[in-house]
Order: structure tokens, then sequence, then C-alpha cells
């Protein structure tokens, strides 16, 4: 490992917390909105975008497609302020090797909207990519004439995507139950694409998991003027040839899933901790964290802009384990995970089937290090039932984060405990909260 990526670092024991914490950009909804942003006529200012791995990956696609964005500077120094030069929906350049690392959010969007370019384009990434399902969405674009070639495992990146005259007979299916960004990704890009009757529908086969990701997506089309009518979560129906508009200036929410972390830490380390940037107004379904910490009982209030946590109402101290639906915060829903070892009584958290196909097989992994703190641990294929630790243990080998930058922020919650705790591969938060570590250390204390 290089010098400048730690092999580890250690944490703990924390006895407190309190302080404010303003979130970085939401990595959703930044690659959602320079996506859409590079498709639009006209000029989008995009202000406090998210500085990370995955929108650096984003950015570096759109350059080589031929969109010029600048990012502004303010007495010198770079902002988080963005501008982005749209290209009216067809992409300048018409060859591309692009690298999209293990970002989903950059490759799944990317791949359907390149896939009506006239082009002929590769995607690749890290080996992680390459083993997290796409298939689903490639059957969706080869029925309505793609052309997508699978150049290594079929179902999988990377990809090879060639010229093809792409025209919607009949409505599209694609299944809903492995991951949201394929319909995601569907919907961000097939307004371009011609269609016989002027609309396009697309069918959703199973159950929609993450839906709050899909709301997200439709706000921000609606704000690039797409409007998509929905049947519930099963049918969908937009206009075809239909051309983005800038709004012409764009705030990026805070990252909601980030939020977590801070909130978790505030119960745990008796607040008041006040997190900016996400808050009743938010478009994230992540920020419905803020009702599950409440419900383990925490002391919650939330505001338009801001949330606060001060601390637990159970004068012992302890949260309560509860039993969660978690389709509607599939990401901050690992930080419950870890908040459950500091309960009373089991947690069970179910339909977090998505967390295979993410960034590491997350049940896997976090049932793997919950364990290796003392906690009992029980996992399905949906499903994670954590049982606190009788006695905690701090493990030699640290807690691995398996690339993972949520691995790595949730389990620095574990410090509360009364054990230091090692995490490995602190620099994997790169991928979207590079100054997670120095935000936590500027509330949390000894």
């Amino acid at each position: 490992m290089s010098a400048d990526r730690p092999e580890s670092l250690t944490l703990g024991p924390l006895r407190s917390a309190r302080g404010t914490v303003q979130l970085p950009g939401s990595k959703s909804i930044s690659n959602r909105v320079l996506l859409l942003a590079a498709l639009s006529a006209g000029t989008t200012h995009v202000r406090a975008l998210l500085d990370s791995d995955d929108t650096r990956v984003m950015l570096a696609a759109l350059t080589a497609l031929g969109v010029h964005w600048t990012r502004e500077t303010r007495d010198g120094q770079p902002t988080d302020d963005y501008r982005i030069e749209g290209c009216g929906g067809d992409f300048p350049c018409k060859q591309a090797d692009l690298f999209m690392g293990n970002a989903g959010t950059a490759i799944r969007p990317l791949t359907a909207a390149l896939a009506l370019q006239h082009g002929t384009y590769t995607l690749r990434g890290v080996p992680r990519m390459h083993e997290r399902p796409i298939g689903d969405l490639v059957d969706g674009l080869l029925q309505v004439g793609a052309q997508v070639e699978y150049l290594g495992t079929p179902g999988y990146p990377p990809l090879r995507i060639a010229p093809a005259d792409v025209r919607i007979e009949a409505p599209i299916r694609v299944r809903g139950d492995v991951s949201s960004q394929f319909l995601t990704a569907l919907l961000l890009a097939l307004p371009r694409a011609a269609a016989a009757r002027g609309m396009i529908e697309i069918e959703v086969v199973g159950e929609l998991i993450s839906k709050p990701y899909v709301e997200i997506t439709l706000s921000l089309l609606e704000r690039f003027g797409i409007r998509v009518e929905r049947d519930g979560w099963r049918g969908f129906r937009l206009p075809a040839g239909a051309r983005y508009r800038s709004p012409g200036e764009v705030w990026v929410e805070g990252d909601a899933s980030s939020a977590s972390y801070f909130l978790a830490a505030g119960a745990l380390g008796g607040g008041p901790v006040r997190v900016e940037g996400v808050g009743a107004t938010s478009i994230q379904g992540d920020v419905r964290f803020a009702d599950a910490l409440a419900a383990m009982g925490a002391r919650v209030a939330v505001e338009d802009n801001a949330i606060v946590v001060d601390g637990i109402a159970d004068p012992a101290g302890r949260l309560r384990g509860i039993t969660l639906d978690c389709n509607h915060i599939p990401d901050a829903a690992m930080t419950l995970a870890v908040a459950a070892l500091f309960a009373e009584g089991t947690t069970t958290l179910t339909n977090i089937a998505s967390w295979r196909v993410k960034e590491t097989d997350r049940i896997r992994a976090m049932a793997t290090e919950l364990r290796k703190l003392g906690a009992t641990v029980e996992e399905g294929a949906d499903f994670l039932r954590v049982t606190p630790p009788r006695a905690w243990t701090t493990p030699p080998e640290g807690i691995d984060t398996y690339d993972d930058h949520r691995m790595a922020m949730c389990f620095s919650l574990a410090a509360f405990g009364p054990l230091p705790v090692r995490i490995n591969d602190p620099a994997c938060v790169a991928k979207t909260f590079p100054d997670y570590f120095e935000a936590l250390g500027a509330i949390a204390s000894s």
C-alpha cells in the first residue's frame, strides 16, 4: 500500500460526540445531475457537487465523450461548483474507451445513454466492477435494438457498445429486484430515443427495490424538463424524442447516506450532533434513517435542511433492538447494523438483498466483521440479524473494509464501544467522502 494510503487507522475508545457537520454532496444526485447536464441543451451550473472518486470517474468519462466542463474557483482555490456545457443529447465523440472504476452510479446510466449515441464505446472498471451485474440493464437495451456485447463474463462488465438505430415499438421490461440502478439508467437515457407511439413504456418485473433512489431520478428528470408518468412502481411512461433542458442552476443536497454515521455518533456519543445538508425537504430516501434511529431510542429532531441527534432517551444509555424493512434506506441501513452493537436485544434488518451486489457483498462482509467484535450474527439472502456482544473483543487483524467506503465509515462507530478499533484501508472512503475521518474527529473525542 502506498505511503499516502495508510494500511490502517486505530480509533477510540470514543466517549463523546458533539458539534456540527456540513455534509458533502450526495453521490447519487451528483452523478445523475452530471449526466443530465451533459445531455441537456444549455449550460448548467452545478453547485456543491461531491468531489470524490466516483464523481471524478464520471467527469473523466464526460471529458472523453467531448463534453466541456470547468470547475469554478474562488480566490484562486477550487470550489465545489462546476459549469457543464451541455451537448443537446448528442455526445461529440463517437468512439471512446471509458474506465469506470467501481462507480455503479456512473457505468449503468452511461451504458444506457451510450447505447443511443450511434458510436463505438467500451466500458470497463476495477475487478470488483466486473463482478457487479449489469445483465438486466443490457437485456432491456437489447429489447429496443441496441448493440451491446459482453467482453468477459455474460451479464457483467466490461462491455462494448456498437452503433445501432434504436426505435421503441413495445413496452420495455426490466427486472427491479437486483438493483434500482437498471431502471434509473433507462429512465435517464431513453427520453432521447424514438418510439412508434410517441411515448416509451417501461414495465418493472418483480419487486422494485431501493425505490427512494428511483424517486431521486424522477425528481431530477423533471428538473431537466422530462416528466415521467408512473403506475405505482410497476410501470413508467416517458416522452420519446424529448430534449433535456438545463434548469440553469442545480444545487446538490448533502449525502443522506453519509449523514447516518454522524447521526448515529450523536446517539452513541451523547450529542448533540447537528448534521446540515439534509432534512425534511430532502429528495433522498436515506434521510429516513433518522426515523429508524429514533425507533431505536435516539433523541432526534428534523429541520428542513438539518437533523439533530442529542443522545439516547433511555437513562441507561442503551439503544433498543428493532426489526425493520430497509427497502427505503438500503445504504444507510448498514449503519443500523453497527448501531445494533449498542442495543438492548436483537436487531433484524430485512429486504437488503441489494447489499449482495454493491462494492462488496455487504451482507457477508458486515456479518464477518461484526462477529470479530463479539456480536452474534445470522445472515440470509436478504436479511441480517445482529445480537450485541456479551463481551466486546478487539480483533488483532483489525476490521477489514473490502475496498468499500461504507464498511469503513460504518465500523468507525464501533469505536464508541469499550475497546479501540483498527480500521484497515481507511482511505477507501475517498469513493464518496475523502475527509470522513477528519470530519468524525472534529466532533468525536475520547
